[in-house]
């Protein structure tokens, strides 16, 4: 039986796995055109496997392509020599690789060149490439096949050394720009960073010929196809909302996709016989939620590498008039490169999905802001218990109340919170307060959509009960009515009753209000509450 890989390389023969039959169509058509392809994604997004299954599906339709494929990962701190010694000893190895999964054995012309030689520099290796299609072409027409096409693959292209890419990328291009027949005949250089990144004399471009390739994340219908195979195989089925509701969370990433099928397959012990069903994706979206997998730990590692990341992502879940994805300015570009940020259809930063939203929210969260003692007033007796009804439900005004008042008692104090920007202190702290909550009831807290244009939509879910808060920063009246009535829409939406709104007034004069009212049907519980902008003086 296969199972869902999230870590290491997807084979077919043992992992569920997504065909992607549009996309190597189109990656087979660039390749027959001679095109020279770039794909630069996040690590764990599955490109290394789709240029794998494309390179096998292209060399099955037509046996005269010679892939080679490369691997410059463990390259980084090479001297030039050594790199091109083992850059000669991966080509030889994948050559002797290509013909033994043939069945074919190469020629004793084509088994002395190897021998002979010697790559010292990127001029040795333009010479070798010109004289390796002749040798490959007489061992073809030997087997009556036609001339043969190579196809140079190189994975983990961002880690080739400083010293030798500009060179190399000047050889590539110049093998491009032959009038002779050109060999490689296609290139596929898969990496993290782009060329554009990398740090290399940039006064002429090496590598203006790059023909960029976009692998998107899942659909839903591919998610669907994935989980259909799972269901195939075993028997057992997902609920049609469950495979919204991963879509949803993951926005379609493929190794979150992945690892939500692993939990819910193989660590929650579900029957075999029975359907996972709703109850089953929140216990594994909550292990999701708080646990450190690969893909999570790239997250929070790269967000953490500059300080700036912060202020940006921040400003990314504020700003209503949204944050441009200027692929130019070299923080946003980064923060794409990490797979943190992604554009939306209007051209505007948003966070990537609603896992990486909770998770870069819990990073810059300080462990405690030092006040908690602050939450009840002195009469409360039980905490948090106190917030839930005799049949079991959460009392949301009171909770929401409550949280209105500790902001009042705490007053400047909340300006001592470490290491929070001012405009984000009220956020992080509903955060913070919503999400104790939530643990201390047996709730969970988490993300309902992807972030940006100043919405963020928090949700707890507790004995299978949504209750849905909506956050913004004041922007004006206008806004903050319109803001009602687009929860209100997505309420709906959703199939949802009740909502509640929370806007923070930033200014030197707020206007604190509390307001409960029905629109389009929905009963909203509005609040705008004013975050003290300095501490008095002699304090």
């Amino acid at each position: 039986m296969r199972s869902f890989c999230t870590t290491g390389r997807v084979r077919p023969e043992q992992h569920y796995i997504i065909p992607r039959t549009k996309e190597i169509a189109n990656f087979i058509n660039r390749v027959k055109n001679g095109k020279y392809i770039v794909l630069f994604a996040p690590r764990q997004t599955g490109k290394t496997t789709f240029f794998r299954l494309a390179l096998q599906a292209l060399v099955t339709e037509d046996s005269t392509y010679f892939p080679i494929q490369l691997d410059f990962q463990t390259m980084r701190d090479a001297a030039p020599t050594t790199f091109y010694e083992q850059l000669y000893y991966q080509i030889n190895r994948q050559i002797k690789s290509v013909f033994q999964k043939r069945g074919e054995v190469p020629s004793e012309a084509l088994t002395q060149f190897l021998e002979n030689t010697t790559l010292t520099d990127h001029f040795s290796m333009e010479a070798f490439f010109e004289n390796l299609k002749s040798f490959l072409d007489n061992d073809f027409r030997n087997q009556r096949l036609a001339s043969t096409k190579v196809v140079l693959l190189i994975d983990e292209f961002d880690g080739i050394p400083q010293t030798v890419v500009s060179n190399f990328l000047y050889a590539l291009r110049q093998v491009y720009l032959s009038d002779e027949q050109h060999c490689p005949h296609s290139v596929g250089i898969v990496g993290v960073k782009s060329i554009a990144q990398l740090d290399y004399d940039r006064s002429v471009s090496p590598f203006n010929i790059q023909d960029e390739f976009r692998l998107p994340n899942f659909t839903l219908k591919q998610i669907q196809g994935l989980l259909g195979q799972y269901t195939d195989e075993v028997g057992q089925a997902f609920a049609p909302e469950v495979v919204e509701s991963i879509h949803k969370q993951t926005a379609g990433q493929p190794v979150l996709v992945n690892r939500f099928a692993q939990i819910l397959t193989e660590e929650l012990d579900v029957p075999k016989t029975q359907t996972i069903t709703e109850d089953h994706f929140l216990q594994a979206h909550t292990q999701l939620l708080r646990e450190r997998n690969i893909n999570i730990q790239h997250l929070t590692t790269n967000i953490r590498r500059d300080r700036r990341f912060q202020s940006i992502l921040m400003d990314i879940m504020s700003y209503e008039e949204g944050l441009d994805f200027n692929i130019d300015d070299d923080i946003i570009s980064e923060l794409a490169t990490y797979g943190v940020i992604a554009e939306d259809s209007d051209g505007m930063c948003q966070i990537a999905n609603p896992i990486y939203l909770y998770r870069i929210m819990q990073t810059f969260k300080p462990t405690m802001n030092g006040l908690e003692r602050e939450y009840f007033h002195e009469d409360n007796v039980e905490g948090f218990q106190g917030y839930l009804t005799t049949t079991g439900h959460i009392d949301m005004e009171r909770l929401l109340d409550n949280f209105r008042d500790f902001i009042a008692r705490a007053g400047f104090k909340i300006l001592q919170v470490p290491d929070t920007p001012q405009e984000s202190v009220g956020r992080h702290l509903l955060l913070t307060y919503l999400d104790l909550f939530a643990r201390s009831v047996g709730g969970v807290l988490s993300f309902e959509v992807e972030t940006g244009r100043g919405r963020m939509d928090l949700l707890i879910t507790r004995r299978g009960r949504k209750y849905i808060v909506e956050t913004k920063i004041w922007r004006g009246d206008i806004r903050y009515q319109a803001g009602k009535k687009q929860l209100a829409a997505y309420l709906k939406l959703e199939g949802e009753t009740q909502g509640y709104y929370v806007v923070f007034d930033h200014r030197r004069t707020p206007e604190p209000r509390v307001e409960t009212e029905t629109i389009e049907g929905v009963r909203l519980r509005s609040y705008v509450i004013p975050v003290v902008q300095e501490q008095p003086s002699g304090q």
